[in-house]
């Protein structure tokens, strides 16, 4: 599920694995093999990395495959779909021993619930935004998100921000721009109405922006209330997941036309096994990307995979040319180089942030006492 999505601009901290002193040598009889070539795979820093951007890609895609059906309008019951899978692949990969995580507990359901109405809010408004920009805009826009959730940890957490960190923000409100101005200005110059075009791409910048607020608002939200339940990455899938089930089959019958008619425009014959398909494999999605950013730094370092989350923007973004008819022009390819160098950029500062003593940091910053008095 959208989850998953925070963890494509957040870096985690864990040091790298200890692989032992590489100048002790056994005597030779003694030697054993490092491992099987299973073994050997999986801790190439390679795989993991390759894993995670696919993940990434392949959940973008299939959700806009489904969203850009012709007037698809249940999308609350494709979230509740993507969430009854996610529940069900990481129950059998519990079961089978594969990943832990605790078991349901009611006083923390009852502790993380308005953390799961955030991301509800996040996800519809994202799967909304999604329905009516194309991925590489798409992708853009959700750099601005960044800039909310740094300047609410400025607020609220004692976080700061660099220059170096100021001028990435001015580069993803550039591409950001530049990608709005690409976008109507291929709508306009195209064949057929215009105005009609320009009016979706409006009403998917609304939801772009709503999405912005409301993913920050479930960042920021989670951020304080994790501290309360300790939870780790796939505890917080599990209730997240759970605890939205019950909220968006209410939501799904109560908002959402449920006619034949509707439900026979919305799933096709001709296309409804694909649509299908495609909604299970997103909810899978969610799974793999959890799993392959914690292998990710596990193999490599959180560092390594800061860099891996700003580089996958570009293979994300340049998958809505591919796959899907985004419009190719000079200004749509360069809003996709700016908001690319942007994520490098911000991901560089992070870097440079965490390895020096967070004093004397501008243009922002809170002293701790004062976060306390606020607390």
């Amino acid at each position: 599920m959208a989850d998953d999505k925070k963890t494509n601009e957040y870096t985690i901290e864990m040091d790298k694995l200890d692989h032992g002193n590489k100048d002790f040598e056994a005597p030779a009889p003694a030697v054993q093999p490092r491992g099987p070539p299973a073994a050997q795979l999986a801790n190439n820093p390679i795989l993991p990395v390759l894993a995670y951007c696919g993940s990434s890609i392949l959940m973008t895609v299939m959700n806009k495959y489904v969203l850009s059906g012709m007037d698809f309008n249940l999308n609350f019951f494709l979230l509740c779909v993507q969430s009854i899978v996610c529940i069900v692949a990481i129950q059998t990969c519990k079961a089978s021993k594969l990943i832990t995580y605790r078991d349901f507990n009611s006083d923390e359901a009852k502790k993380w619930f308005p953390i799961t109405l955030l991301l509800i809010g996040m996800i519809y408004t994202g799967s909304k935004a999604l329905q009516y920009l194309s991925i590489p805009v798409y992708t853009i826009f959700k750099n601005l998100t960044i800039i909310l959730i740094a300047y609410g940890e400025v607020l609220w957490f004692g976080g700061s921000v660099t220059g170096m960190t100021l001028f990435s923000f001015g580069l993803m409100v550039l591409s950001s721009i530049i990608a709005a101005w690409a976008d109507i200005k291929h709508a306009v110059e195209s064949s057929g109405d215009a105005t009609a075009k320009v009016s979706t791409l409006n009403a998917g910048y609304i939801w772009m922006l709503i999405n912005c607020f409301c993913t920050s608002s479930y960042v920021l939200g989670m951020r304080k209330r994790i501290k309360l339940t300790n939870f780790k990455d796939f505890d917080t899938m599990f209730y997240n997941n759970l605890l939205s089930i019950p909220v968006l089959l209410v939501l799904t019958f109560l908002m959402e036309d449920w006619s034949s008619a509707n439900i026979a425009r919305n799933f096709p014959p001709a296309d409804r096994n694909g649509i299908l398909f495609a909604m299970i494999l997103s909810g899978l999605s969610s799974v793999f990307i959890s799993y392959t950013s914690a292998w990710c730094v596990r193999v490599t370092s959180s560092t390594t995979y800061s860099m891996v989350g700003a580089l996958n923007k570009l293979p994300i973004a340049l998958s809505g040319l591919i796959f899907f008819d985004a419009p190719v022009t000079f200004p749509s390819v360069s809003a996709i180089v700016v908001g690319f160098i942007s994520g490098i950029v911000y991901a560089v500062a992070k870097i440079k942030q965490s390895a020096k003593p967070k004093t004397g940091v501008l243009p922002m910053s809170n002293p701790p006492s004062v976060l306390a008095a606020r607390a």
